[in-house]
């Protein structure tokens, strides 16, 4: 008997070990974010932040020319690809979100936000979201969060994004997830962000929309590695730019693109030299053949590496004689 005991307590431990892990399950997306578009310079785009590993290939959604949907809590997947697909039908983001919802019976625990190319929103927040849970909309963005500190991060993300009209939709969803993490943000803590926006022709050479995508899947300042990212994402941006419009010989544009490009690069050391050895292409393609060889002696003192693609790249051949 004195040995029934302790046997006892062990397989009553070992099943209360069980009940747990299997009531707890895998976490929920639980987040917060922000859908939007910028309908002056044709940009839509999400950012998102959580405590849950790689958010970013969960909730974010974005089709240039279409619209930007944000897909969280009890997360449908489906939501994302599925909204864009009924806001480029012609369905307005609160049809879209009828018909979503109207389908889908966990819609009780969804939480999703839903923006137009042409700046309409709609968030929704389901009854058994876990609190805080709820959201902010306005023309060209929807704010939704769970599982956060309270009702002042949303309140905090959507102060930042109207007070920072102007600046690219990019660093516009940072200033409002910034913001929502300076407020609070996720109850559970920090782990994961991003930030994706898109636009016709963005990517590189023009073939995909895609003109910031940028993900942090587990780190501890998540929010300064974003906009770490951030910052050469933008240079990234205005190259592709350039780039596109180089490759399509509409030299005076790619120029100006690339010059600015190159303003925003020196702040980014590891991304100067080949961006100033872009601009010294882009500048002789455009007629400038001395600022060509400026940009291209600066390039290769730089990074001198570049000295040897210089002396066999076609695009520069019209220097090789000074170089030489």
């Amino acid at each position: 008997m004195a040995a029934e005991a302790p046997m006892r307590r062990i397989l009553s431990l070992a099943a209360l070990l069980v009940a747990t892990f299997t009531l707890a399950g895998p976490p929920d997306p639980s987040t917060f974010s922000i859908a939007a578009a910028d309908p002056a310079n044709g940009e839509v785009g999400v950012a998102v932040a959580s405590r849950f590993f790689a958010v970013g290939t969960v909730v974010p959604h974005a089709r240039a020319g279409v619209g930007a949907v944000a897909t969280q809590a009890f997360c449908n997947t489906t939501f994302g690809p599925r909204g864009l697909d009924l806001l480029e039908r012609g369905v307005s983001p609160t049809e879209a979100l009828d018909v979503l919802v109207r389908s889908d019976e966990g819609r009780d625990r969804r939480q999703v936000g839903i923006v137009g190319a042409e700046g309409d929103s709609v968030t929704y927040t389901g009854k058994g979201c876990n609190a805080w849970a709820g959201g902010r909309r306005g023309p060209g963005y929807a704010i939704q969060g769970n599982i956060l500190v309270g009702e002042a991060v949303v309140d905090a993300m959507e102060r930042a994004f109207l007070d920072s009209a102007g600046k690219p939709l990019g660093e516009r969803l940072l200033a409002a997830l910034k913001a929502g993490d300076a407020a609070g943000g996720d109850a559970r803590g920090r782990q994961s962000a991003a930030i994706l926006v898109a636009r016709d022709k963005a990517g590189y050479g023009g073939f995909s929309d895609r003109a910031v995508d940028v993900r942090v899947d587990d780190h501890a300042d998540p929010f300064g590695e974003i906009e770490r990212l951030l910052g050469l994402a933008m240079v990234n941006d205005l190259w592709n730019r350039g780039w596109t419009a180089f490759t399509e010989k509409r030299f005076p544009e790619a120029l100006r693109w690339q010059e600015q490009c190159t303003a925003r690069a020196e702040k980014v050391p590891s991304m100067l030299p080949e961006v100033v050895y872009d601009l010294a292409v882009i500048r002789l393609a455009a007629g400038d053949r001395e600022g060509a060889s400026a940009a291209l002696k600066r390039a290769v003192e730089l990074n001198p590496k570049l000295a040897a693609q210089a002396k066999v790249d076609d695009d520069l051949k019209a220097l090789r004689p000074v170089q030489d």
